[in-house]
């Protein structure tokens, strides 16, 4: 069965959405009012934290967090070159050094004794991020941001609902960023939000996002030039049913899961999931599944490129930061991260949504199977 196209996601949006977008729409109120609000209260009672701060996207909300901490030229802040959302360009936006530190083999996240090795006197920060779901390893994290009197960020772009240790993500840096963009269980078409403890933090926030209109001739609010960040209440309104029926989202995904592992199981040397021992929940950004060592980067290239031509929507689930143009002129090199490097060159995001049917999924992974075989790499894969 050849279906129509198959796009990487899609939205799972319903008349509840549409309601609230509506209500908004025939409001006085489009820009930031009564609906972000309402959707930080709720936000910051989901991750348990004391402030949620709505901005314009994730990215912009990891560079008011830099802001708020007043890290610039001359500071470095510990992060990893790979991951699919790419709030690493807001360590350079805020004119600091991103210091890249390799990755964890099978959970993908940022290894904190690689991370404590790149720790120099000019380090600011950590960013760990929550990769493709599957959180990082925090209590370790947590002790060595202690340890060394650093900042620690954390990078939940990619992981709303998972949980470590009890606890959902969101909850273990000083400062969490999450994005609403595509393809995440929650999207409003561009927007994030930040959540944190430290009112003096959340305060420096709002101050980097933008003014109200009563605060125009505040001397204390004019010492700060605002990026003008904030969500609008059209894209708060459309998040804020999202995160209320966020527990159903998740659950039809992990459907969507369930079946892509039946029909993928088959290809020799599966592994099932890896979730490391501490992690009690992960609920995965994409369906990423990893080549085994006999492909090449070029020949995953291949496989996504015979994916698009069955009109299958896939993609390379990372091109690594430190080899994007922009770092490699700054002096990074291939080989500089052996595991992400490693990782990167096989791994395949696969389209990953509540609106995919059980004859939709057996297809793409038909079609996988037949691609690994044109590249002549027979079907070893595992995930």
């Amino acid at each position: 069965m050849n279906p129509t196209f198959i796009p990487l996601s899609d939205p799972h949006v319903t008349v509840a959405e549409i309601k609230a977008v509506t209500d908004v729409l025939q409001s006085p109120r489009l820009s930031a009012g009564p609906a972000v609000d309402a959707f930080e209260e709720a936000f910051a009672a989901y991750t348990g934290k004391k402030y949620a701060i709505a901005v314009s996207s994730g990215t912009i909300g990891m560079l008011l967090v830099l802001k708020a901490y007043g890290i610039g030229p001359g500071d470095e802040v510990i992060t990893s070159s790979y991951s699919w959302r790419e709030t690493t360009h807001a360590i350079v936006l805020a004119g600091a050094t991103a210091v890249f530190a390799d990755i964890d083999y099978w959970a993908g996240t940022l290894v904190p004794e690689k991370a404590e090795a790149r720790i120099t006197g000019k380090t600011r920060a950590i960013i760990a991020g929550n990769t493709n779901g599957h959180p990082a390893p925090w209590a370790a994290f947590r002790e060595l941001a202690q340890k060394s009197g650093i900042a620690l960020i954390e990078d939940s772009t990619e992981a709303i609902g998972s949980v470590y240790k009890g606890r959902r993500v969101g909850s273990f840096g000083d400062c969490s960023v999450f994005d609403f963009s595509q393809p995440g269980p929650i999207t409003c078409g561009e927007g994030g939000m930040i959540v944190t403890d430290d009112e003096n933090i959340a305060i420096a926030i709002r101050r980097h996002r933008g003014r109200l209109p009563e605060e125009r001739s505040s001397v204390v609010i004019g010492a700060v030039a605002p990026f003008q960040a904030k969500m609008s209440d059209l894209a708060a309104a459309l998040c804020l049913v999202q995160l209320q029926r966020i527990d159903e989202i998740l659950s039809l995904r992990k459907l969507t899961e369930a079946h892509y592992f039946q029909y993928i199981k088959s290809f020799e040397g599966i592994k099932d999931p890896y979730i490391a021992p501490d992690v009690d929940e992960v609920h995965w950004f994409l369906y990423t599944v990893h080549l085994g060592t006999r492909f090449s980067r070029s020949s995953r290239d291949a496989i996504v490129e015979d994916l698009k031509t069955e009109k299958i929507e896939a993609a390379a689930y990372s091109q690594p930061l430190h080899l994007q143009r922009y770092y490699f002129d700054l002096g990074h090199r291939r080989g500089d991260l052996f595991v992400t490097e490693k990782v990167a060159d096989r791994a395949v995001a696969l389209p990953f949504h509540p609106h995919l049917t059980e004859t939709q999924i057996a297809f793409i992974v038909g079609t996988m199977k037949d691609a690994s075989i044109n590249v002549g790499a027979g079907t070893a894969i595992y995930l």
